[in-house]
């Protein structure tokens, strides 16, 4: 029972969780009900009402409340790894085999830090293409999408450092064909790699240096964008779903965050918790030998995000390969926000009926295209060979780079006559093809390069 001196409730349940929640005391006013929503901790992560629409699971698929919960997830397991890890390579790899023999549960925690960490970067590249696709990106939210670019980058440096920490024969050969990318940048590019792996090549400086990184810098790093980047959410404000048509799919009616959002992600982070367990049972994360600088494997791969990269160097000189085609696309996906639209699409998946069938198109045109490309360079083409009075640089980085630019333009010309589009639907269709031709690369190089980093089938690969 409550008197006006002590008006909390009798229960001491009650008590702690209001303590938790809102402070020790009910609200009295309107002054006071204003602290209780400024104060309480949800809505710090979320407004207090939200429209109806956005609810729709098909809308944003859960995409960055899964990121979220993959991030608290990899810091739990990856607290809990460091009790049970010594960064030295007398030590690193012997922790790796206590952890699946001696520790209890170690192996599992090792499993879901693992697949956790590649998770959030499919995850993260996931919710940037449907922040895309749904126009998530105009004004005002020009800027959260950089924070969104900038987010992927730091999760692909997250799964890079922490990639070395077992020190495995995987591990250390695809570090030190991932590090080399940072060889081909001019004049900086030899001393920060130096810098980054402590010497000339990967050794114990480099897995302190990675260990550093991965636990301490990148990690807080991570918090202060991902906490900028909600705060970025709150300001700018949710885009509501629309029809192809344009009009919504459910009145625009606002409702409270608790219980009708929270509710929704609750559900939702108990099942993909669940996925994540029980997948992290049943395959375990990947283990070689010990790491051995005297032999290289045969393909030696870098880790499978950056796969792509390693095929374009297949392809391209290496300064276009690794830098120049890279830094291309990370200036695009920049400056994509601020250009002009001439089509009010707001919260529509794929623009419109016309921008669906040429997003599935343009798709298409990728699968067909791009292995095309390949086994084309593969087999038959060879630009040093035909021109043989033009530095490599050129034969084989400006000239087919050009060609390459070239085919974009002429690509893009043509969806637009052939569908007689918008510049908006036909700079996604663009869209399409260069994100689709990069999974493809991807795809390539993972699946169908064997010995030498020639084509083989995949059982070739896994056998």
């Amino acid at each position: 029972m409550t008197t006006d001196l002590d008006p909390r409730p009798d229960t001491m349940p009650q008590r702690v969780w209001d303590s938790i929640q809102r402070g020790s005391l009910p609200p009295t006013d309107d002054r006071e009900r204003m602290k209780l929503v400024m104060n309480n901790l949800v809505l710090h992560l979320h407004p207090s009402k939200v429209s109806k629409p956005t609810l729709r699971f098909t809308y944003t698929w859960g995409l960055g409340g899964l990121a979220l919960l993959l991030i608290m997830l990899l810091v739990a397991t990856g607290v809990l790894l460091m009790f049970a890890y010594t960064p030295s390579p007398d030590q690193a790899y012997s922790d790796m085999l206590t952890l699946q023999s001696e520790v209890w549960y170690g192996q599992l925690i090792r499993n879901l830090h693992h697949w956790s960490g590649n998770l959030l970067l499919v995850v993260t590249f996931l919710h940037l293409l449907r922040v895309f696709f749904t126009g998530g990106f105009r004004t005002p939210r020009e800027f959260n999408w950089v924070l969104g670019v900038s987010l992927l980058l730091i999760v692909v440096a997250e799964n890079f450092t922490g990639y070395l920490l077992p020190w495995d024969q995987l591990a250390y050969w695809a570090v030190t064909v991932g590090s080399s990318l940072l060889s081909y940048v001019p004049i900086l590019g030899e001393p920060l790699r130096n810098f980054l792996l402590g010497g000339p090549e990967v050794s114990g400086a480099t897995l302190t240096n990675f260990y550093g990184l991965h636990v301490a810098i990148l990690p807080l790093t991570l918090m202060g964008v991902v906490s900028f980047h909600i705060w970025r959410v709150r300001k700018d404000t949710l885009t509501i779903p629309h029809k192809v048509d344009g009009t919504l799919h459910a009145p625009n009616v606002k409702v409270t965050t608790i219980p009708h959002l929270v509710s929704i992600e609750f559900v939702f982070a108990l099942v993909m918790t669940g996925v994540i367990l029980l997948w992290s049972v049943l395959v375990n994360a990947p283990l070689e030998g010990a790491a051995n600088p005297d032999h290289s494997p045969n393909p030696a791969k870098a880790a499978w995000y950056f796969m792509g990269i390693q095929e374009l160097l297949l392809h391209f000189h290496p300064t276009f390969g690794a830098i120049v085609i890279p830094a291309l696309a990370l200036v695009v996906l920049a400056i994509i926000p601020y250009q002009r639209f001439d089509l009010a699409a707001e919260g529509v998946w794929f623009r419109s009926q016309r921008g669906r069938v040429m997003a599935v198109t343009a798709a298409v045109a990728a699968l067909i295209l791009t292995p095309a490309l390949v086994l084309l360079d593969e087999f038959w083409l060879d630009l040093p060979a035909l021109l043989p009075s033009l530095p490599t640089i050129l034969a084989n980085g400006w000239v087919p780079l050009a060609a390459l630019l070239l085919g974009l333009m002429a690509f893009y010309e043509i969806m637009k006559k052939l569908f007689r589009a918008t510049a908006c639907e036909t700079r996604q269709s663009l869209f399409v093809l260069l994100v689709v031709g990069f999974i493809v690369l991807t795809v390539i190089g993972v699946f169908f390069r064997g010995e030498g980093m020639a084509l083989v089938w995949p059982w070739e690969v896994m056998g």
